[in-house]
């Protein structure tokens, strides 16, 4: 599944090329992937102009002029490929429909704009959804009302992060980054990240982080989550960002998917464990339990 900062790539590259452009037809093949009825899409879909596109955590809302929103989910094979008669675009899982002629046998839903262009959500194994909804009933779904803030916003302080984890002082420090009502948007790859570079083992408890290693948690998280937003996002393996190139953060990760190499800090070797249920690198000189 994307992260923050892969979700925030798509939501960069996409809203310089569908903002203003208005919707006049769509197609879909399973309720699952585009939960929404005929009479919902004839009047507040067909004709409705773009006039934002948003992210909160990992999910992307498409504003439109009738007010309402299309709220997506890429889940783990979803994509967004727009394509107009001069340039293809694409965000996603990256497998030969980036590139290849669609619709196609993983195309779920198709919307086509007044200039001839599409934009095609396809996904694999169906786990992704494009949901249409009044755009003032978004902060009212579940997801909403449990989710944490954002942990790149320009107001949001050390002091507050630090709080934030108070009410999973039982449980390791992983775990709680993890859960997305702490913070939102922060996965696997971004805890092992700014874990490593705090120098926090992943399995200690909340209770025993100190402030000034929360302070430092939450300078790490937010540099290597910027950096992938820079870098065009982490996932070089499962996501591309908007112009079909893959995610390059991978390349400058520090401890992620580096077991049996040394440690760039100190040169001991990196070690994979499991935390939380998830794969965990970890530097065992640098992160001491």
């Amino acid at each position: 599944m994307p992260e923050l900062p892969e979700v925030e790539t798509v939501r960069r590259g996409l809203s310089e090329l569908v903002i203003g452009k208005t919707m006049t037809s769509t197609s879909s093949d399973t309720p699952k992937s585009f939960p929404n009825t005929v009479a919902d899409v004839n009047q507040f879909l067909i004709g409705a102009e773009i006039t934002s596109i948003r992210r909160r955590a990992k999910v992307l809302m498409i504003d439109l002029s009738t007010n309402y929103s299309l709220v997506i989910h890429l889940k783990m094979t979803g994509q967004l490929v727009y394509v107009d008669k001069d340039a293809r675009f694409g965000a996603g899982h990256p497998n030969d429909s980036l590139v290849n002629a669609l619709p196609d046998t993983s195309t779920r839903a198709t919307i086509e704009f007044n200039d001839g262009s599409q934009l095609f959500f396809n996904d694999q194994r169906k786990f992704g959804w494009v949901k249409l909804m009044p755009t003032v009933e978004i902060p009212n779904l579940p997801f909403m009302k449990k989710v944490g803030p954002e942990p790149l916003e320009p107001d949001f302080t050390a002091k507050q992060f630090a709080d934030r984890f108070a009410r999973r002082k039982k449980t390791s420090i992983k775990a709680a980054i993890l859960d997305q009502s702490v913070i939102a948007g922060v996965g696997n790859i971004y805890a092992d990240e700014s874990l490593w570079g705090a120098k926090i083992h992943p399995k200690r408890r909340v209770e025993t982080i100190t402030p000034a290693e929360f302070e430092k948690l939450y300078t790490e998280l937010r540099w290597v989550m910027n950096l992938s937003i820079e870098k065009g996002g982490s996932s070089n393996r499962n996501y591309v960002n908007a112009e079909g190139k893959r995610g390059s953060y991978m390349d400058f990760a520090r401890v992620f998917r580096r077991e049996g190499l040394p440690c760039p800090r100190c040169g001991t070797t990196i070690e994979k464990l499991r935390v939380a249920g998830r794969g965990t690198h970890i530097c065992p000189y640098c992160q001491v339990l």
